[in-house]
């Protein structure tokens, strides 16, 4: 059975984006951007919310750019070849390849996912990721916490939920930002 992993850039206040909706203190440097790029090389699937994904469609076009780094070109290439579905009841139409909408979030067709994958899910967005995790689906929970406080707006995890989490790994970056992977726990 594949793993359901939640990845996310968050404040050191647990934010994922400012109360004005940017995030743009959350742009990682190479080295955090390399070790993501080798942790989002395995999966399968990415599940987004709609604007998580209007945010990381721009991966679609990103190798075009000549004067793009290398660990950019490699995680445009990463994003470009995995199965993205968006969940939304707004989206008109995707602009990627490999990408389907689904309407309604359906914990058991999350589930029945899961089981017949043979490589992992990744969560994108904190919005799905709150259902997903209500619904008790989120095996692993990569973070990374960046060296900022911003004092309020889109919260990376939800209020009203308790998970028991399992230390599995952490790295620090010298840009201060320290990533931190968990297990859920019984």
């Amino acid at each position: 059975m594949a793993k359901l992993n939640y990845s996310m850039l968050m404040s050191i206040d647990g934010y994922v984006a400012d109360d004005h909706g940017n995030f743009d203190w959350a742009a990682p440097g190479e080295d955090v951007h390399t070790f993501v790029n080798d942790l989002m090389r395995p999966a399968g699937t990415y599940l987004y919310g709609r604007r998580m994904y209007e945010v990381l469609v721009a991966w679609e076009t990103a190798h075009t750019f000549a004067d793009q780094r290398p660990f950019i070109q490699d995680f445009a290439r990463i994003w470009q070849g995995v199965d993205k579905i968006v969940f939304s009841k707004t989206l008109a139409k995707v602009s990627s390849a490999w990408t389907r909408i689904e309407r309604d979030f359906d914990p058991e067709a999350v589930r029945q996912m899961k089981a017949a994958a043979g490589r992992d899910i990744t969560v994108g967005g904190p919005d799905l990721a709150r259902q997903v995790m209500k619904a008790g689906l989120l095996d692993e929970y990569h973070l990374f916490v960046t060296p900022v406080i911003v004092c309020g707006g889109n919260r990376a995890l939800p209020d009203g939920c308790r998970v028991k989490l399992e230390l599995l790994g952490e790295c620090r970056f010298a840009s201060g930002v320290v990533y931190i992977h968990y297990r859920s726990g019984t």
